[in-house]
Order: C-alpha cells, then sequence, then structure tokens
C-alpha cells in the first residue's frame, strides 16, 4: 500500500553506507521522502531503521542493480510506495585497484554494470516519472572522470562513461522540465577508500599525482553538495558536473 504521498521523494543507490548513506541522511533533513538501494541487505536495513528514527519516510529496498529488471523493480517501488519520484541520486560505485594488464574479465563488466549500465537503466526508467514531477538526476562521479588515475582504469572508464552519460540525458532533455546533473568527489573518508589498496608494487609517485595536498572530505561535505543540486534552489543547474575533490582537478 502506498503510504501518504511526500512533497518529494528519491531514490538513492548505494545507500547502506560512506556517500550514499550521507546522501540519504542530507536529503531526510530537507524532508525528502527516500527509498533506498544497496545490495548490502543488512547494512541497509540498518541505516534505514536510523533513519526512520530521526522521524524520515524511508525504506530499504536490497537488490543487485547490476540487473536491468532490478533497476526498474526499484524504480517501480518507489512509485508503489510514495505515488511519486522527483530525485534520482545515482551514488552506488565500485572500485578496485589493480595493473590494467591484470584485470580479469568478471571484475571489469562488474565494475562496468554497477557503475555505468545500472545508472543508465535506472535513469531510463525514472526519467518518464521524474518529467510529470519536474524532478531531477544526480549522478555521483569522481575526480577519476575528469583525469587519468593509475591502477584503477576501468572504474576511471565507468566514471567516465556516467559523465558522458549525464551530459547527453542533459542535451537530449534541454526542453523539458527535468534537470540531470553530476558531482565529481575526490578522495573521501568512506569503505570504499579505506578497504581498498593499489597493487604491492605500485607506484606511489603516479598515485600522489591525484591525491591532492588537502585531506580527505568527509562523506557528509561532499553529501551536502548533492543535496543542493537535488534540491529547488539549485533550480538554474542543468547538464553540470561540480567537483568536490578538494581542489585536485583545479589545476
Amino acid at each position: 500500500m502506498p503510504t501518504q504521498h511526500p512533497q518529494r521523494a528519491a531514490i538513492i543507490t548505494g545507500a547502506a553506507r560512506g556517500l550514499g548513506r550521507a546522501i540519504a541522511e542530507a536529503l531526510a533533513a530537507q524532508g525528502v521522502a527516500l527509498l533506498l538501494v544497496d545490495i548490502l541487505a543488512d547494512r541497509l536495513e540498518e541505516t534505514c531503521a536510523e533513519l526512520k528514527q530521526t522521524g524520515a519516510p524511508a525504506t530499504a529496498f536490497a537488490t543487485d542493480i547490476s540487473a536491468k529488471a532490478n533497476c526498474t523493480a526499484a524504480v517501480e517501488a518507489a512509485i508503489a510506495t510514495y505515488g511519486r519520484l522527483d530525485i534520482l541520486i545515482n551514488a552506488a560505485g565500485l572500485m578496485r585497484f589493480n595493473h590494467a594488464t591484470n584485470v580479469p574479465e568478471d571484475e571489469f563488466w562488474r565494475i562496468m554494470q554497477v557503475n555505468a549500465a545500472a545508472p543508465f537503466w535506472l535513469c531510463q526508467a525514472a526519467i518518464p516519472h521524474l518529467l510529470q514531477t519536474q524532478g531531477n538526476i544526480v549522478n555521483v562521479l569522481s575526480q577519476s572522470a575528469l583525469m587519468g588515475a593509475s591502477y584503477i582504469v576501468p572504474y576511471s572508464m565507468s566514471k567516465a562513461a556516467l559523465l558522458q552519460l549525464t551530459k547527453s540525458l542533459a542535451m537530449e532533455y534541454a526542453d523539458k522540465p527535468i534537470r540531470i546533473n553530476a558531482v565529481a568527489p575526490g578522495a573521501m573518508m568512506t569503505e570504499i577508500s579505506t578497504g581498498t589498496r593499489p597493487p604491492a608494487d605500485a607506484d606511489f609517485a603516479k598515485i600522489k599525482r591525484y591525491s591532492g595536498i588537502r585531506p580527505p572530505a568527509q562523506a557528509a561535505e561532499v553529501a551536502s553538495v548533492v543535496a543542493f543540486i537535488a534540491s529547488p534552489a539549485a533550480s538554474a543547474v542543468h547538464g553540470a558536473v561540480w567537483t568536490a575533490d578538494c581542489g585536485v582537478t583545479a589545476g
């Protein structure tokens, strides 16, 4: 049964932890009803329960977004639950360190499916509903969509594809009541960064080139940028890529 229809409703992928969770918290503070999507079912339920304790309307939808059918089902679940969809946040991401010559085929395709294909399928399913609500999409990229990055070649490729998805959709829907934008974070203090390590024989001089001078951002700092772009206050922002990388791509 649908809940009472909120003023705004959002889908957030990768919502169980890290940046996705921080985005959920930021949108909840704006009064947005949330459909939280992640493959980590237990962590997702914990996040959902904690948000509900704050009074936020939140629903967990555990699924593997690498399959198109699951992306479509997530959008259908949001409509069934809240009766509308105003915001799609594609925040789920998968990163693995490896030498380019050592990347296994299954790892390559998994990264592409989660980081590039899934956002496309979610956008495809969500856009008809977002047009009705004059809603918007925010895709979470990475600084590596804008610059070369050693030892994460498939990840960088996938985020560059997501960049072009953002800009191409923005052009296709330039004359329609929908906004499509992206945020490109740099290093953050999240599990995706602390849970992966470069190859043991990596040249750290190459990694230092895209590590930046300032400390890594907190997830909440980047989430506040995403939440602003997704809000009515950013009504003039369309087809944009906002960097939140502590200056790494500035020069």
